[in-house]
């Protein structure tokens, strides 16, 4: 196993190492962790996509204000290598999910976005994270992407952007360090909520995970690699499983 994480962490695109080390490193530096136990078979998989070697890698842990943290890199032959991290809170805290993702090919990074997405019943940011994440300095960069059609879950906060130079690079790998610093920060200070309102911060999270459960791309990807019934499994019990 350790052999293998290895041999694919050395295969990865750049700024995919890079952000893996910054987000554990975040989580490492404000958080209390321990190991999240995936569903057996599951941290590491391997398998066959029209001929290419698809490698996946999960690390997952969890905190007392977080159920879940998962961070999966994953490579597809020398076509595409993929960065994708949620975290989940515990539902007693009234705290959002941190996404964030880069997709890499041949031509450079295609696409990286990182956001926290509210979970309350407004669907807002709490004044807490506004006021936070308004005083960062403002980054512009060149080339915005449109959000996908289901992306309502998203804070008006969200950067989804194509990179177009490595100084843009740079400058997304210091957007997520900021984010993730904040959001860990804010949940280490909050206090849990009622009883009343853990039903909606499960609620806020379901939709969270229901809406990107139809992301069609990564459901196609792992149907043709491993079957439509392992796909389902994976994105319903790894990638966005809901809180019991």
């Amino acid at each position: 196993m350790e052999t293998s994480s290895s041999d694919l962490k050395s295969r990865l695109h750049p700024l995919i190492n890079q952000l893996a080390e910054i987000i554990i490193a975040t989580w490492q530096e404000n958080l209390s962790l321990s190991p999240y136990e995936l569903p057996e078979g599951l941290g590491y998989v391997e398998g066959k996509l029209e001929g290419e070697r698809l490698t996946i890698q999960n690390y997952c842990y969890q905190s007392r204000e977080f159920r879940k943290m998962h961070l999966e890199l994953a490579k597809v032959g020398s076509n595409l290598d993929i960065l994708h991290c949620v975290m989940f809170p515990n539902i007693e805290y009234p705290l959002p999910m941190f996404g964030c993702d880069i997709v890499a090919g041949k031509a450079g990074i295609s696409a990286a976005i990182v956001d926290l997405s509210p979970t309350n019943s407004e669907k807002t940011l709490s004044k807490n994270y506004q006021e936070r994440l308004s005083n960062l300095e403002e980054i512009i960069f060149t080339d915005q992407r449109d959000l996908p059609t289901w992306g309502d879950i998203f804070s008006p906060f969200c950067l989804f952007i194509r990179p177009n130079n490595e100084e843009e690079e740079k400058l997304f790998l210091k957007t997520v360090k900021d984010y993730l610093t904040i959001h860990c920060q804010i949940a280490n200070q909050c206090n849990p909520v009622s009883d009343s309102e853990k039903l909606v911060y499960f609620q806020g999270q379901k939709n969270y995970c229901l809406q990107q459960q139809q992301n069609d791309k990564t459901r196609r990807v792992l149907e043709k690699a491993f079957g439509v019934e392992w796909a389902e499994n994976y994105m319903t019990s790894v990638l966005f499983d809901l809180p019991l």
